[in-house]
């Protein structure tokens, strides 16, 4: 299953700077794109650091000015689907191809763009979803809580070195509370759920390494006398949700993150 890694976002620049945002300032928008200042003249920006708002693989590292106006552009993929861009840079400091940890610096602010169209300093910030352009560009994240459009200021958060943003509670969903879980070494720790609303169980593995990178990572529930069902890929940060009917019926459950994995004898038969 693809992670969605739209709740881990956090503002394209350093820990603790305040940026102000508008997505409405541009004639050029068209959607849920936005445009980031923080300086009190229109030059006070220029060459201010730009990092990554989560971690991911560098898609374009380029000079698009005569394609579409995003001068030098960094796009980020992020897995399943989503991606962000970086737009207008002055310097672009990472390469296509290179991974990049959340708050890595990929570039600075700048006023590139197409020949002949001049610009103020800015960073034009996009996140995508899909391929199907402009419907794919998405409201802006940041720290879980939605831009607030069309203005709004903020304090980055992008501190680096935070834990895995997910708990089983969240991967399964609501009515869903931790009834077992087992360590996987240092690699992360697999839990089994259960709703007793109605009577669901659910399994999730939640990594503890190697954050937003894609890794080896699975979660599996069987239930007596049925199918395995297993959720089992190259994952951020979670494996899961895998949900199956379970009220009265002995369950196996387990799961993988890195090479440490975990099975279940047959148990929870309540």
């Amino acid at each position: 299953m693809a992670q969605v890694l739209a709740t881990n976002f956090q503002l394209p620049f350093p820990c603790g700077q305040s940026w102000t945002g508008n997505s409405s300032g541009s004639s050029a928008h068209q959607s849920w794109e936005i445009d980031f200042n923080r300086g009190s003249t229109a030059d006070a920006d220029l060459g201010d650091t730009v990092v990554a708002a989560a971690a991911g693989t560098v898609a374009i590292s380029k000079h698009q000015g005569s394609v579409n106006r995003y001068g030098n552009l960094v796009k980020i993929d992020h897995g399943g689907g989503w991606s962000t861009y970086y737009a207008h840079l002055n310097t672009r400091s990472v390469s296509e191809g290179q991974s990049v940890s959340q708050g890595q610096q990929i570039g600075t602010v700048g006023n590139t763009s197409a020949p002949g169209n001049n610009i103020s300093p800015h960073l034009h910030y996009e996140v995508r979803l899909g391929t199907s352009y402009p419907s794919n560009i998405q409201k802006a994240v940041f720290n879980g809580v939605t831009f607030g459009y069309p203005v709004q200021t903020l304090s980055s958060r992008n501190c680096g070195g935070g834990g895995n943003p997910y708990t089983p509670q969240e991967v399964c969903g609501s009515g869903y509370d931790v009834i077992d879980s087992a360590a996987l070494g240092t690699e992360g720790t697999v839990y089994l759920l259960y709703n007793s609303g109605n009577g669901n169980n659910c399994v999730a593995t939640i990594k503890a390494k190697s954050l937003g990178t894609a890794t080896p990572t699975s979660a599996y529930l069987e239930v007596q006398g049925t199918a395995r069902k297993t959720d089992s890929g190259n994952f951020g940060y979670y494996a899961g949700p895998v949900i199956a009917s379970a009220a009265g019926t002995c369950v196996r459950w387990g799961g993988k993150a890195g090479t440490a994995t975990y099975d279940s004898p047959l148990e929870h038969c309540d």
